[in-house]
């Protein structure tokens, strides 16, 4: 069946077409069976938030969380099987609000950040993780070439989301995507010691 998408959101426009597209070519392109299935699941900041606390014990919304499937064995789909084949590989849920700030401070599209955040889900489905700095560096450095060589696959198809963005953040490391996180939302960086002078309740 491959992968498929329940939109839950109420927000923005979201290509669902595009994101079974790209978590397509990307479980193609890690070898897992054309038949593996998984669910992406488009939700509200509210819904991620309640989720990244009761399974990460971290407070708020976030981009993207994975959950696997615990009963894969060999030969069940994951990329290092020996007679990979076809199983539930598992659910990837994204938050297009969320995502939306970071894709601005990125300075690429919303439809590239969900993307990336795709890619990002798969690899974690399969077995892939960021604890460590190798671990990081191996994880975000596939995530780049998969996503890089399938806007290369799209062009080859004539097929069209998005333009493929250039900029420093589009294919972006670890540390990147970390500093992200202490821009203001339209891109630019906040005054070192600046005073914070909102009211607090």
């Amino acid at each position: 069946m491959g992968p498929e998408v329940f939109n839950e959101a109420a927000y923005g426009d979201v290509n669902e077409e595009m994101l079974i597209d790209v978590c397509g070519y990307a479980l193609s392109r890690m070898d897992v069976h054309p038949q593996a299935e998984c669910s992406l699941h488009i939700v509200d900041p509210d819904v991620i938030a309640e989720l990244h606390e009761r399974w990460l014990d971290l407070p708020g919304p976030t981009d993207v969380m994975s959950f696997p499937m615990d009963e894969l064995t060999p030969g069940s789909g994951r990329p290092d099987a020996a007679e990979p084949g076809p199983a539930m590989l598992g659910d990837i849920v994204l938050c297009p609000e969320f995502a939306e700030g970071q894709a601005t401070r990125a300075g690429h599209s919303l439809g590239h950040e969900l993307s990336l955040l795709t890619v990002h889900g798969v690899l974690h489905l399969l077995g892939y993780d960021h604890v460590e700095a190798d671990q990081e560096r191996e994880m975000f450095a596939l995530q780049n070439e998969i996503l890089a060589d399938w806007y290369d696959d799209l062009e080859s198809r004539g097929v069209h989301y998005q333009p493929k963005p250039s900029g420093p953040g589009a294919f972006p490391t670890a540390s990147d995507r970390e500093a992200l996180d202490h821009l203001n939302p339209d891109g630019t960086i906040p005054v070192i010691a600046e005073p914070d002078t909102t009211e607090k309740n």
